[in-house]
């Protein structure tokens, strides 16, 4: 059986407004490493802008000077700066674009491999607390739905609003009255765009929430688990249901999404297309009253310009609503990022080499819950090198909690671990690794070929190896019979094998990395006697010579164990071996007595 998971919680939520500043410069910091790829962004935003302001200056001239004076070879000069302005432009614009969404693919990336390796790193009841397709959704959907921000709205911000200041400056050297008017309602569009990315954030939240909770419900039903077990239930069509009703929820908030704060920006870009007749009405009024002359050259230049500065505008106050949007995504992943990780790696870890085996258990204490009762105590427990141990005992007394405390899945809560004499809180993760091979009861495969899944235990395994680990396991005949034979692929979990297949392409995949210590939780619990039969055979195989941890939950299988020891709530309640355990007549005799009842009654 297995424990009983640690009630990991995660760490207290941030408020639904974090500190903003403070979020802010932790994204800025995500760019740190490119700073100087994005300083090359900011020249030819620069330049690009410098550029742009000169077009209008040049119409101004060949309306008010070249054409009506005929001058000829100027109004070619002119028309052919601004069509340079055009090219010089495009192409500005066309290199900042490269450089700036390789700078932000990059930073998608290092975001990505930073929450994967934070969760390779999280305990194990993080995982059994949380639904795989949310930690799906975290890495795809929200990551994936911050690609615009990282990958153009920095190069977006510093080019709108470089474009803009330099825009104004040319206004003000046209005419500053007429830039006055033009920049009245700027303030009031700021508000407005400020009051839409706080709405449209709130709503990112809340759809994130649901396409994480739609992601799970996918990864779990349509699996092949998922699979059988709703058509077997019949609960095909209620599934398809519920999924729809997650469907339904996920519209009403992409269009609120979509549709927050649209007409008041709509508002914005009316006002803003009909500046122009404003500008038009002013300067004709103020002629008419009296007041200064201004030329058509300098008016169309104006106009110009300001169309030029109201689309920079309109971007930065959509770049600052995307902004607000995004943070809730960005917040969402820092969650990710600053989970605790409770096991971790010594600053200055041993590495065994030529490691022996010898396992010590010293007055070992583990409690999963620090409030609650423990679930072991006082463990004493020496394995010598080569030497095999048998850990029994009724459901809940700890024995894989025991067997799961030698490869740091989790740490003890008192006393002390050590392989060869080295506490395994010392060793570098490599050496435990390398140290320890671990086969349960619930095999994984991955969904690729036969060679592939046994040369995850080692990539660099040649085809001869993976033929003598598997014939030691006694799967090589099964696998050679295939079609495709080493090539097959296992299907989803392995669905292609049987149980008994599974079970000996695991042993497989551990002779393989041939692992001094070997932990053996129940690996034969779940299968028919003539099935166990078989993968006896292997395991036998396979702990030759090796330190042996066997949690057992048929006896039979561990006769032959040099030492076993009863767990009884957590606690050793008898120890000796096999004939010194019946002799004794207490704990252990009575589990032998009831597998025989128990075996009695299966073959009646």
């Amino acid at each position: 059986m297995h424990p009983r998971e640690p009630d990991w919680t995660p760490p207290p939520r941030e408020p639904d407004q974090p500190d903003q500043p403070a979020q802010v410069r932790r994204i800025l910091r995500l760019f740190r490493p490119y700073r100087g790829r994005l300083a090359l962004v900011g020249l030819l935003v620069g330049a690009s802008s410098l550029v742009s302001v000169a077009s209008p200056f040049m119409l101004r001239e060949i309306l008010d000077t070249a054409i009506p004076e005929g001058r000829t070879g100027l109004l070619s000069l002119l028309a052919a700066g601004m069509i340079a302005t055009a090219v010089l432009t495009s192409v500005f614009g066309v290199l900042q674009t490269l450089i700036s969404t390789t700078v932000g693919q990059r930073v998608m990336h290092d975001l990505r491999t930073g929450v994967y390796g934070r969760l390779q790193r999280m305990p194990l009841a993080f995982f059994t607390r949380t639904r795989t397709g949310e930690v799906q959704s975290r890495i795809a959907n929200d990551i994936g739905g911050m690609q615009a921000t990282v990958t153009s709205t920095a190069t977006s911000l510093v080019s709108n609003l470089t474009a803009v200041v330099a825009t104004v400056v040319a206004m003000l050297a046209l005419d500053w009255r007429l830039t006055v008017v033009s920049l009245l309602l700027l303030p009031v569009f700021v508000w407005i765009s400020r009051r839409v990315g706080r709405e449209r954030k709130r709503i990112t939240t809340q759809r994130q929430k649901q396409m994480a909770v739609m992601a799970a419900t996918v990864t779990e039903s349509l699996s092949v688990s998922g699979i059988l077990l709703g058509r077997t239930m019949g609960r095909s069509d209620s599934l398809t249901r519920d999924f729809a009703e997650e469907s339904e929820r996920l519209i009403g908030l992409e269009v609120r999404s979509n549709m927050a704060g649209r007409w008041r920006m709509a508002t914005i870009g009316i006002v803003m297309a009909a500046m122009p007749a404003v500008i038009y009405w002013a300067a004709g009024l103020a002629l008419r009253t009296g007041g200064p002359a201004i030329s058509i050259g300098t008016l169309v230049a104006f106009v110009s310009l300001q169309q030029n500065l109201f689309r920079p505008a309109v971007s930065l106050l959509s770049t600052g609503v995307q902004m607000q949007t995004s943070l809730a995504l960005f917040h969402r992943i820092f969650e990710y990022l600053d989970l605790p990780v409770d096991i971790t790696e010594p600053d200055d870890p041993v590495r065994l080499d030529g490691i022996k085996g010898e396992l010590r258990f010293e007055k070992v204490d583990f409690a999963y819950d620090t409030k609650g009762e423990p679930t072991l105590t006082g463990i004493d427990v020496t394995v010598p090198a080569g030497g095999s141990l048998a850990v029994v005992g009724p459901t809940g007394s700890g024995k894989s909690t025991l067997s799961y405390l030698v490869p740091r899945l989790y740490d003890v809560t008192g006393g002390r671990v050590t392989l060869d004499g080295v506490d395994v809180r010392d060793l570098g993760f490599d050496t435990l690794a390398r140290a320890v091979g671990v086969v349960s009861q619930e095999t994984y495969l991955f969904h690729a070929s036969v060679a592939d899944n046994l040369r995850f235990a080692k990539p660099d395994a040649t085809d001869e190896e993976i033929h003598e680990a598997a014939r030691a396991a006694q799967i090589h005949d099964h696998i050679a019979s295939l079609p495709d034979g080493y090539d097959t692929l296992v299907g989803e979990r392995g669905y292609r094998f049987s149980g008994g297949e599974k079970q000996r392409l695991a042993i497989a995949r551990t002779i393989l990395r041939d692992p001094p210590v070997l932990i053996l939780d129940e690996a034969t619990s779940a299968l028919d006697t003539r099935t166990e039969q078989a993968v006896q055979e292997a395991i036998d195989a396979l702990s030759a010579g090796r330190t042996t941890i066997t949690i057992a939950h048929r006896l039979s299988t561990i006769r032959d164990a040099d030492q076993i020891v009863v767990l009884d709530k957590g606690r050793i309640a008898e120890r000796g071996d096999h004939r010194e355990l019946l002799a004794r007549d207490g704990r252990y005799a009575a589990l032998v007595r009831r597998d025989a009842r128990l075996e009695t009654s299966i073959t009646t």
